[in-house]
Order: C-alpha cells, then structure tokens, then sequence
C-alpha cells in the first residue's frame, strides 16, 4: 500500500498537512531529517507513517512516560502494532515487551533515552533490523535550555552501536536557531533534510487580559465555556493547589498537576483529564509535553510564562483537533517579578557549569522582557509571536484579542510628566535607584512604612497622583517604559529609571500620547463556539458524542482516541448511511471504520428517522 493509502487506512485522512509528505519521503529514502513544527501540526505522523513503510522496527526516543502511554493507545485504536519500554512497568512487562520486540510483533517501539544503554536494550537493537530512529522533543538535547536532559546525550552513541546506522528524524516545536544548531550537532545528524513549518495556527484566538480579579474573570471565562475541556497553567504548586480548590469550591470538575504530588497521584490526575472525568487540568509547566489530548477546547495562563517558547508551545495545545480554541493570558505586574524569581533561583541545568548556568540565567532574563512585551503589545498578538519566530505576518489577523478590541488613545504628558519627575527626585536620592512598586507608592501618597522608612513622603513629587488609582499608575509606568521614557533595570527586583526619551518630555515639551487596547462591547462576551460546526445539526453531533462516550468507556480509552470533535462534526455533516460513505469522514480510517462504522450508522439513522417528524431533520443534507 502507497503512503496515501495508508494514511488514509491508519490516520483517517487523505491529504498530508504542510510539510509532512516531505519529511515522510525524506525518511524513506533513509535521510536524517530535522522537523521544526509547532504543537497540533502533526509531527508524529511524519515519523509513525514511515514506520509502516520501512523494515523492520522504528525506535522513538520520547521524555515522557505518560506522552508514550497516550500515542501507543491511539496507534493501538488506529491498528498499528506499538509498545514501550520507561520505569512504569513491571520487571515481567518489561520483558515480555522485549521479547515481542524481538519476535517482530511491532512496528514502533517508544522508548526513554534512560534505557538506551541498558544492556537488554542493546542486545534487543543488535537483534532487530533499526531502519528509523525518531527523536521525539529533540529541543532536549540542547544544554542551553530549561528542558534539557543529560540522557538525550546519549544518543548519538547508541546509534553508533548499531550495526547499521538507521535514518535519524528530530523533531520539535522549539524553533531558535541556537536550539535548531545544538540538534543538529549534538545528535551527529548527517546532512538533514531541514523544514519549519509555518507556525500559524488560524483556530487559535489568542488574548491576554489585565482583570482586577484573576479568579473572577476564570469563573466567568469557564461558565460560558460549561462543555469544554482545558487547563490552567500557574506559574507555582502554590498557585495551583490555590485555584484548584477555588475552582473545585465553585462547582467545577477540575483537577491538579505539579511535581510535588507522588507519582501515582500525578497519573491519576492526568487520567481524570484525558478521561474527560476532570473537564479542567490546573497545572505548573511539569504537565507541559505530556499531554496529547486532542479536544482540549481552551488554555489559560494564569500567570506569565518565562518566556515565548513556553508559552507558544503549551498554547499549542489547545485546539489539536483543529476546532476553535481560546487561549488566553491572564496578566498582572507581579507575575514579571514572580519570573524573575524563578530565574534567578532556578535548580535545573545542574550539568551545566557555573559559567554556563549565569549564561543561561542572563538569556532567559532576556527572554522574559520578550515575553512582557507580548504582554504590553498594542498591535496584533499572533503577529508579535509569529514575529518572534521568525515569520512574517499582516498587521491584524482579525482573531486576537487585540484585533478584536478598539485603540483609545488620549494625551498623558501631564501624566507623565508627573511620574517622570518623581522618578528623577528617586535617582537623586538613591542612586542606586528603587523599585517601581516604590515609586508608585510614593506618587500615590502611601503613608506605608517602607516609605517613610526611605523618607519617600519627604519628596516633592510625594502624593502628587492621589487621585489617580494605583492601577492606573502602573498601567502608565508600563506603558512609559515599552515607549522608552521609563527604564526597568535587570535583576531579581529591577528599579525604574529615566529612559532615554524622558529629557524630551521633561525639558522640551514633548507630547506624550497614552494608547490602550480596550474591548469592543460586541465582543466582550463573545460566545465560545462550543462542540460542532455549523456545517452539521447540533442534536446530532451530541447523540455522536454520546455514543463516543460510551464506546471510549467500554474499551477503557479516552474519548477522543475513538474520533476526535472534528471527525464527529464533520460526520453530522456529511451523515453517511453506508460504510463506505463513512469512510469519507475526515479522520475515519479503514480499521476505525470496521471497528465502529456500524454502530455510528445505527445512531446516525436513529436519529434522523427521530428526529423526521421535527424540524431539525431539514438541515440535513439533500
């Protein structure tokens, strides 16, 4: 069978998305490849399909337990004979795994770098034919990043230990060119072929809000969304054992995730949300590449990420199945301090030496400003981040929060003249200068003790913004800042200092024009477009989902590993009445056609026979 025949037979689709069929023919005529895709563009295909085309086995080299866990299930619903090696089996499992691997039972076999070297291991690769290894997160390799592990560096001898050296396929989402170099030599790739892929992912609606209340814009947010799977992402386990509980206080099926919890707990969890028993998933980054949950409908930062790979990535996951999902970042000054404090004490890269590590500290400090600008933008979200990686894009996409809301702008040089000057009476006094929380203090006329403690309240600039709220002081300090009248220095706690553009406003007689982003009434409670298109009737798309539920429940999988929402929406539009009209479902395959067309035919025809005698039967297609 040709590769589109089996794309169709195992995958359900009959087209290749960007970039895939030319990884796929690169792997097949046994060239190492390096894949920059984004999260939800369908990496693991370019590496799954060529395993059925090749002799013999393929090895993925994946992080994560759990992430092999969910992509063997999802072969084994597709038909594709997989399995894998990690600690989360048993000494018996572990050898019947070796055994059947040996005995030619699968066609990929996932593995964690940590096993490569294990002597069951080598002898089992010296046994078996190796025609591809795929490198699954390869951005791990690189010393030079948060996610680095020591055993990915292993790799490479591994490879050279067998008796012939197979193709070599890294992937990532990761896209820095720094990253792209370390992957290239530190896993020895041999003249890749190289593709990055476009990193636009048009059902994504990106947003960052300012709420005076977090917790009461989440209630909001997550009350018209009553449907929807998602997760929440705090920036610490104290935050997320805080909004858990918020949440679970509220009413709402949320569960939680971070690296304090014992393991099995931790499994329990991630199986609560996959399962669709938990619709919500708080978490730290620890539940960052192991998820592959496909109809995950929304994303919510909590708080600010470090940087924009991070972010970009755990964003990604939202909308896999290609429906419309929100995400969202909910931002707050005290998240930029929170991040700095998590750089500068941070404990991993422990390989690294301490020349290195404040190499790194430095260039992720650095990335956080990137990071707060994304923030602080004006102009159109998606075309800041796909900036950021290097592509370019229209000034609005029409689809962020920023393209959604209007541009008030008003004159703020008396503002500004005011925080500025308090600002220049700070550096007299202190050289070495004061935070911006200080400072506002002081304009706001704080009768705090920190501030009569550094005779703040003695300045003539003390309480000249009474009037004006603290928020909207910070809002204008930030604001002077990304405009270069303000300057934020580095360090765990950066003092505010004169930009360089101060001297124009403070002796010239600049003007200084105030621009704020602020939402258009017809969009602030734009409805989330829950489960099913309006290609296909409602009615019917919620008897689909139902019968999935009960199927997913009787084989003891997740529900989007029978048919994702897309597959199910696409069939309330099409509404096959045959076997092979069910085959031309968007993402129904031949095994899953034989495993579930009759049973999805005998709820479509149920259905529209029911619902014949209402009206919801016209929408049916003619």
């Amino acid at each position: 069978m040709d590769k589109l025949g089996l794309l169709k037979t195992f995958f359900g689709h009959t087209a290749f998305r960007p970039g895939q069929e030319e990884i796929v023919d690169a792997l097949l005529s046994r060239r190492d490849v390096l894949g920059v895709m984004p999260t939800g563009a369908g990496k693991s295909v370019c590496y799954q399909l060529p395993a059925l085309m090749l002799p013999g086995l393929t090895l993925v080299v994946s992080p994560l337990i759990a992430l092999m866990k969910d992509q063997v299930t999802a072969l084994a619903q597709a038909g594709v004979p997989a399995a894998y090696l990690n600690s989360s089996l048993s000494f018996a499992e572990h050898n019947e795994v070796i055994r059947s691997a040996r005995a030619g039972a699968y066609k990929l076999l996932y593995v964690a770098p940590e096993r490569l070297m294990a002597g069951d291991f080598l002898q089992l690769a010296s046994d078996v034919e190796i025609s591809l290894v795929a490198v699954d997160e390869a951005h791990c390799v690189s010393q030079w990043g948060q996610d680095f592990r020591p055993s990915y560096l292993q790799i490479p001898q591994f490879i050279g230990k067998l008796a012939r050296r197979p193709a070599v396929g890294a992937f990532t989402a990761t896209a820095t060119a720094q990253v792209k170099e370390d992957v290239r030599s530190l896993l020895r790739l041999e003249d890749p072929f190289q593709l990055t892929t476009g990193f636009d992912r048009p059902n994504l609606y990106f947003e960052v809000a300012r709420p005076k209340s977090k917790d009461a814009w989440l209630a909001d947010f997550l009350a018209r969304r009553p449907d929807q799977s998602g997760i929440v992402y705090c920036a610490t386990r104290k935050g997320v054992e805080a909004v858990c509980q918020r949440l679970e206080k509220a009413g709402i099926s949320a569960t939680r995730y971070h690296a304090g919890l014992e393991d099995r707990e931790r499994r329990r969890n991630q199986e609560d949300f996959v399962f669709d028993r938990a619709r919500v998933m708080v978490a730290t980054n620890a539940f960052g590449m192991g998820i592959d949950k496909s109809n995950v409908g929304f994303m919510v930062h909590y708080n600010m990420p470090k940087n924009l790979e991070s972010y970009y990535q755990e964003a990604g996951r939202a909308g896999r199945d290609g429906e419309p999902a929100h995400c969202a970042l909910l931002f707050s000054p005290g998240d930029v301090q929170t991040a700095r404090f998590l750089i500068n004490n941070a404990s991993e890269n422990e390989a690294l030496t301490e020349e290195q590590r404040e190499w790194v500290r430095r260039r992720e400090l650095r990335c956080l400003d990137q990071m707060t600008a994304y923030c602080k933008t004006m102009g159109c979200l998606r075309a800041y981040l796909l900036s950021y990686f290097g592509e370019s894009a229209p000034e609005e996409c029409g689809n962020c929060g920023s393209c959604r809301s209007q541009l008030e702008r008003r004159d703020m040089t008396r503002e500004a003249q005011m925080i500025l000057s308090g600002v220049a009476r700070v550096e007299r006094k202190y050289r070495r200068g004061l935070g911006a929380a200080l400072v506002l203090r002081m304009l706001h006329g704080s009768r705090g003790q920190r501030v009569r403690q550094l005779d703040l309240d003695k300045l003539p600039t003390y309480g000249i913004m009474k009037d004006v709220s603290q928020e909207q002081i910070r809002d204008y300090i930030d604001f002077l800042v990304s405009e270069g009248y303000l300057a934020l220095g580095e360090g765990e706690f950066p003092v505010l200092r004169l930009g360089p553009r101060a001297a124009g406003v403070l002796r010239q007689g600049e003007r200084v024009t105030y621009a704020r982003r602020v939402q258009k009434p017809a969009e602030k409670l734009r409805p989330a477009r829950e489960a099913a298109p309006s290609a296909g009737p409602e009615g019917l798309f919620q008897a689909l989902r139902g019968l999935r539920s009960k199927l997913a429940g009787e084989e003891g999988v997740p529900a989007y590993m029978v048919f994702s929402n897309a597959a199910l929406a696409d069939m309330a539009a099409k509404q096959p009445g045959s076997l092979e009209e069910f085959q031309q479902v968007s993402g129904v395959g031949t095994v899953k056609t034989a495993k579930y067309g009759q049973a999805f035919l005998k709820e479509i025809a149920q259905w529209l026979e029911s619902s014949s005698d209402g009206g919801e039967g016209q929408e049916r297609e003619k």
